[in-house]
Formats: C-alpha cells, structure tokens, sequence
C-alpha cells in the first residue's frame, strides 16, 4: 500500500492515540504541551481544513504515530470542538468560488472567461493547469563520483599555494561499496 492509498483510519486511529494518551496521563505520566505540541496540532487541523480528503490516505494517518501524546490530546481537541465547523465551512468556500467561476465562464468579455477556465482547470480535483516539474536523475558509480570528488578537491587544492594533496595509505571508501 502507497502513502496515497485510501484508508478510512485518520480519525478512529486519532481518538484511539488521544485516548490512550489520556489513559497514561490517569496512569501518572506528566506530559505538558510545549510550542511544538501546539505547531504540530495547528498544522494537522489547517491540513484538515484545507483538504479533508487528505485524511484519507496512509500518510495522514502516519502522522498521528509522529506526534507527543500532548499533541494528539491538543488535536483531537481542536478537531472534535472546532473540525466539524472548520471543514464544513472550508467546503462552503470552495464550493461558492467553484460555482462563481463556473457563472464567469458565461461572461461577455473573452479574458473574463477565459481567466475563469483557467481557473476551474487549476482546481485540485480538475488538475488540467497544473505545473509540472521534471527531476531528472543521474546515476553513477561510487568511482565516478570518487573521481568528481578528486577532482574538485585538486581544482580547490591548485588555489592554495602551500596546499599539499597526500594520498591516502589505504582506500577509506573500501567498506562504502
């Protein structure tokens, strides 16, 4: 399974962890929230408010085995009080500004409605629009890079007057291949 397969886990596995970290608390383990707890809760509650299909995925749910216990409390919290709002509203907004473009594309002037169909093709689900970056990756042995390595160095040794290059008694990239 990829980090992108569906999964309908996020929330059970989110309030299972908040449980179990409520338990230990009643158990006697001290946990305070730090700065970092409250990042961590802030980041997974706009990441739900953005995009709750996200939470559908092995990833999402991965997340929630990252945090503290104090940060699963703090976001389980956040999202049970104020998640429900938060998505719904977010829903709200993406839907009334998909139904405003999609009312622009029948605008008498042509840049109008071509900027609205631009737009509707940029729309996540759409992806017509979307930039598209192309990485492309060399391979090499561990010699050749060895090679460019020397190489370098000997190019940055030749600026120093008094640098002297001394040659290793014995391979140390032996154990690296």
């Amino acid at each position: 399974m990829s980090d992108s397969d569906p999964v309908d886990a996020f929330v059970p596995t989110l309030r299972a962890a908040a449980a179990t970290a409520k338990l230990l608390a009643e158990a006697g383990l001290a946990f305070a929230p730090t700065g970092d707890d409250l990042d961590a809760a802030a980041s997974i509650t706009r990441s739900v408010a953005r995009d709750p299909g996200q939470l559908q995925t092995k990833a999402a749910v991965n997340t929630i085995f990252q945090q503290t216990p104090a940060a699963l409390l703090m976001t389980e919290h956040i999202l049970s009080e104020f998640g429900h709002k938060v998505v719904q509203e977010a829903e709200q907004v993406r839907n009334l500004v998909t139904n405003k473009l999609v009312n622009e594309t029948e605008n008498p002037d042509p840049r109008v409605r071509l900027r609205a169909l631009e737009l509707l093709g940029k729309i996540g689900d759409v992806g017509l629009f979307n930039e598209k970056r192309e990485v492309t990756v060399t391979h090499q042995t561990a010699d050749d890079v060895k090679a460019r390595l020397r190489a370098k160095l000997e190019s940055m040794l030749a600026r120093i007057p008094e640098a002297e290059v001394i040659e290793p008694q014995e391979d140390i990239y032996a154990d690296d291949e």
